[in-house]
């Protein structure tokens, strides 16, 4: 597992003031993840700090395991913490930000947000900062978390990931990449492939995608590789469009590489198949955790983690060598 490094900006590495072991994950996305041994919320003990209300509101799609993962990672820090744990999620920019005010109208203690769609969600946000609700973002938008006043963002930074995967198809010596945007208007994905075009040195074409439609996607990524037989690496930016890239490429007839964003289960088994050459681990789990800890810490002690800073918690490039450490965390839904 090979880390890409920026300075001047923290890379999280651990969760705060605990072992990373997750309570278990429920949500409106994909699998629950199995609750590993030794949990908090199953006969650990807890803070005896005041009890806190913090929302969580993301833009998931519906079937996305990756945010049950961010899930798991919350819920962990939550059972911690003694914090009563809100999520909820809508891919429409419009429809989250409705969703953030629902929050402050239940004067919640705290909210974690993400902002891959900035212009529709950042007003509302700003407007809970001003009600003194702190705010911490995640995953997305990282430059827009300081403009609206949030404690500090947590996640990757995406242009570094997107150059780092650049540089390894270099290294695989491909020539020309399909770059499969699952939802439109995310700027946090438009900079992923912005990242692979920068080092990269083939050529890439962005392929939108409908994401929420898992059939439609596999027929476009399909379509693409039957019209340009040059492709040689397909890079999709989330873990559930790994498998779906990996059907179209048997549709099609095509022998390029399947590269992806994030993992889960399903990934790190193609990977071991090498049936998926690579993937870009953002650790989701750590963005839960450390967004509800943060939250805690920022309400009990005054603390910001990074002093402001974005914290990092990626990327890193994982291929087949790291599976078997991998099995065990991606299993239980951690990693």
């Amino acid at each position: 597992m090979r880390s890409f490094r920026k300075s001047a900006i923290l890379i999280a590495t651990a969760a705060i003031g605990i072992g990373l072991t997750a309570t278990g994950c429920s949500s409106s996305g994909g699998r629950s993840a199995e609750e590993p041994q030794g949990a908090s919320g199953s006969g650990g003990k807890a803070v005896s700090t005041p009890r806190m209300k913090i929302a969580m509101v993301t833009h998931s799609g519906e079937g996305d395991t990756f945010w049950d993962i961010v899930q798991s990672g919350a819920k962990q820090a939550a059972a911690k913490d003694n914090v009563e744990f809100l999520y909820s999620a809508n891919k429409e920019g419009k429809e989250q930000a409705q969703l953030v005010q629902a929050a402050i109208d239940q004067k919640v203690d705290g909210i974690v947000v993400t902002l891959a769609k900035p212009e529709a969600v950042k007003d509302v946000v700003a407007k809970a900062v001003k009600a003194g609700i702190p705010v911490v973002t995640i995953n997305s938008g990282a430059q827009f978390s300081e403009e609206i006043g949030a404690l500090g963002h947590i996640g990757q930074d995406e242009k570094v990931a997107g150059e780092a995967v650049g540089e390894e198809l270099n290294a695989r010596g491909r020539k020309k990449a399909v770059c499969v945007i699952h939802e439109q208007g995310n700027v946090s994905l438009e900079e992923r492939c912005a990242g692979v075009r920068k080092t990269f040195r083939g050529t890439v074409e962005n392929l939108n995608v409908e994401g929420t439609n898992m059939p439609a996607s596999t027929s476009s990524v399909e379509a693409k590789l039957q019209a340009d037989k040059g492709i040689d690496a397909i890079v999709t930016l989330g873990a559930p469009f790994a498998a779906a890239s990996v059907k179209a490429k048997e549709g099609s007839g095509s022998r390029a590489e399947v590269d992806t964003f994030d993992l889960n289960a399903e990934v790190v088994k193609r990977l071991n198949a090498d049936e998926v050459g690579f993937a870009v681990d953002q650790q989701p789990y750590l963005q839960g955790y450390l967004a509800i800890d943060e939250l805690w810490l920022n309400k009990t002690n005054g603390n910001v983690i990074g002093g402001g800073k974005p914290v990092l918690t990626g990327p890193a490039i994982v291929t087949a060598d790291d599976v078997p450490q991998l099995e065990e965390y991606t299993a239980r839904g951690t990693r």
